[in-house]
């Protein structure tokens, strides 16, 4: 991407939990602080705790941006107040004192990071407990724009909840991914909400031919991301297509149990375990369809990826964002959450037709172009000169 002559440089801030802890959210934060840094703008990516062991992204050299990490190690974990009793716990009295004597500690750093900002600064919070430090920084004269990468109803589920209400009620914009999850914010009394997708990780100049009959999975071996519900649904087509293969890639804590479901299912045979990879591009050229079996997302990466790659996909249409990337019929198929059966007849269905999945393929790589990084960041841009104080 260009310099745009159109945008005056600003400097700007990320502000998330971690710098470099794996995680769609730190894809998201370092993509954007590239793009616009590409702008000209002075960008800083600030993270309030280093990432836990053994969950490190591995950011490259020679970044065109800062970066700072404002604690050496995590600080102490707390409970709630709850009853008299905790009121009089002496030692949960100290913890409580000794975190809330760091967090101001840490804040100050920030705020002299912010001093610097020449006007027209903005500070973009990627998370909301991140947004618990920002708050006790001095952020006169900035922007402060808060996010929520989730959609609404998993949030709603979570202690974020009341997070986000409390913590981004007062920022300068509340944005969560899609014009729907903001419509339900907006129905929580915030005045401040506005909405911004992701923008397209990448769009690689050789797209997959689907000829190679494999589907393939990308993410996290974890109880949200449903590798499980995949396993299933995988049992019910592999047997009626015995020269296709499940590629899934990705690591995780479930890993060893997966592969047990796999045996128990009786599809070890057709199923590959990847690992985690460096080049999704790569995988992806080498698949016919995509399958996103998560129980949970926000605006999920992958399946833009997918599509980007002109590969079709299969999602369950657990949120918002999912539905925004996948038009069902036209470029993917979407099953309702948790339907394995219907999951499975979509799988069914590209596997079956060759013909549907190029059509389906081709109109997926011309549709997810709305999400291009020269789309989003000019949105950014717009954004940027409405909030400017």
């Amino acid at each position: 991407m260009t310099k745009s002559n159109a945008a005056e440089p600003r400097d700007i801030f990320f502000v998330s939990n971690s710098v470099n802890e794996l995680g769609g959210i730190t894809s998201w934060s370092h993509q954007m602080a590239r793009l616009f840094a590409e702008q000209g703008h002075r960008v800083h990516v600030i993270g309030i705790v280093p990432p836990p062991e053994g969950r490190v992204h591995e950011l490259g050299p020679d970044l065109p941006y800062r970066t700072t990490t404002l604690y050496d190690v995590h600080p102490p974990s707390v409970r709630p107040v709850r009853g008299l009793r905790d009121k009089l716990n002496v030692v949960e009295q100290r913890r409580r004192t000794a975190r809330e004597a760091g967090m101001h500690e840490q804040a100050a750093k920030m705020t002299t990071l912010f001093r610097g900002a020449r006007p027209g600064g903005v500070v973009i919070v990627t998370q909301v407990w991140a947004m618990e430090w920002v708050a006790l920084a001095d952020t006169a004269g900035l922007a402060v724009i808060g996010m929520s990468h989730e959609s609404f109803e998993t949030c709603r589920r979570s202690s974020r909840f009341a997070r986000v209400k409390r913590f981004y009620q007062d920022v300068d914009r509340m944005l969560p991914l899609t014009r729907e999850d903001a419509d339900k914010w907006i129905r929580q009394r915030m005045d401040n909400v506005g909405f911004m997708p992701n923008p397209l990780p990448f769009f690689p100049d050789v797209p997959s031919d689907r000829s190679q009959k494999v589907v393939a999975s990308i993410g996290r071996l974890h109880e949200e991301k449903g590798v499980d519900l995949l396993l299933e649904a995988w049992a019910k087509v592999a047997p009626q297509h015995p020269d296709w293969t499940l590629r899934i890639y990705g690591s995780g804590e479930e890993a060893e149990a997966l592969r047990k479901q796999a045996a128990e299912l009786g599809v070890t045979d057709s199923v590959e375990w990847m690992g985690r990879t460096s080049d999704v591009a790569g995988a992806l050229r080498e698949s016919a369809v995509f399958a996103l079996s998560s129980r949970g997302e926000g605006f999920p990466l992958a399946p833009m990826e997918a599509m980007a790659t002109a590969v079709p996909c299969v999602a369950f249409d657990v949120a918002p964002g999912v539905r925004e990337i996948i038009t069902d019929g036209t470029d993917g198929f979407l099953a309702p959450p948790g339907n394995i059966t219907e999951f499975a007849r979509h799988l069914d269905t590209l596997m079956s037709d060759q013909e549907l999945r190029d059509r389906m393929g081709e109109t997926a790589r011309e549709n997810i172009q709305r999400f291009s990084t020269d789309e989003i960041v000019g949105r950014w841009e717009a954004l940027f000169a409405l909030v400017e104080r």
